[in-house]
């Protein structure tokens, strides 16, 4: 297999979250992929197989994390069709994933990098009960008091699962210091992919700090799912006007820049659109 090595929603290769990209995983198993992404240590790396009889236009993909595989991952999706882009074209690719059906468009503008929005499978949110809140809470190393009583928490979903935890306080977003082994085993318990901590600067402007115990990695600094789960949450809550496009900022405070934008259709049985850019890494 050719493994490619991208960074998503950054133009700039020092930013984004890198994923391994296989285009052409034909005939590959799942020791091979698991080897694979832990060769590269990257939260994710994804696998495409090109269609075959029977199937349509429609490609199967996979997503392994150095530790397992993951049903639907947002920024190794991105990175995926920017590299089928680049070598076959703009266009929309038909995904089949684990979470279900996932379109993703790519185009690609004279004067700057190709950018793609993958929308996802239909979003919906869940209870987090009080118990399981504070069990997190303790891992986090955060308290009830951080929280922010405008975004309630709850658990989101937009091809995984992740817990939505809210603070009005952007230097307790800074400030992350969390209890790797305990929230590890509640987000494996839970069934969780990341925990998506936001804060709110303005009705349009969020940023996110997404810790992924699960992956094998401390944190995500940029989460494709998580922010389509984001997306579906607010629209579900009724926490955002729709239609309306957000700017979510994630992996700053990890030294990596990324900027994601959401776009929430109005339709609640609809999927939450996530776009970004996506650039090659060197070796």
């Amino acid at each position: 297999m050719q493994v490619l090595r991208y960074t998503a929603f950054t133009a700039d290769p020092a930013g984004g979250n890198p994923a391994g990209v296989v285009l052409d995983a034909t005939g590959a198993d799942d020791a091979t992929m698991l080897a694979t992404a832990a060769s590269l240590g990257y939260s994710e790396t994804a696998f495409l197989t090109p269609p075959e009889d029977g199937d349509g236009d429609e490609f199967g993909i996979r997503y392994f994390s150095p530790l397992a595989e993951v049903p639907f991952c947002g920024h190794a999706t991105i990175a995926t069709a920017v590299a089928h882009a680049e070598r076959h074209g703009p266009g929309t690719l038909r995904l089949r994933t684990g979470a279900g059906p996932v379109t993703v468009t790519t185009r690609a503008p004279e004067d700057g990098p190709v950018t793609a929005t993958l929308v996802s499978v239909a979003p919906r949110t869940a209870p987090l009960p009080a118990p399981v809140l504070a069990e997190l809470l303790t891992a986090l190393r955060w308290s009830a008091d951080d929280l922010d009583p405008a975004l309630p928490p709850r658990v989101a979903y937009g091809g995984a699962w992740h817990p939505v935890i809210a603070t009005p306080d952007r230097a307790r977003l800074a400030d992350l210091d969390y209890d790797f082994p305990a929230l590890a085993s509640l987000m494996d318990r839970e069934g969780w992919t990341t925990v998506d901590l936001v804060h709110r600067e303005s009705p349009t402007v969020y940023h996110s700090r997404n810790p992924f115990p699960p992956g094998g990695v401390t944190e995500d600094p940029a989460t494709g799912a998580a922010a389509a789960a984001f997306g579906g949450y607010l629209r579900e809550l009724h926490l955002a006007p729709t239609p309306t496009t957000l700017t979510i900022h994630q992996g700053h405070d990890m030294g990596r820049p990324s900027t994601i934008t959401v776009t929430l259709p109005t339709d609640p049985t609809t999927g939450i659109a996530v776009s970004g850019t996506a650039v090659p890494l060197c070796g």
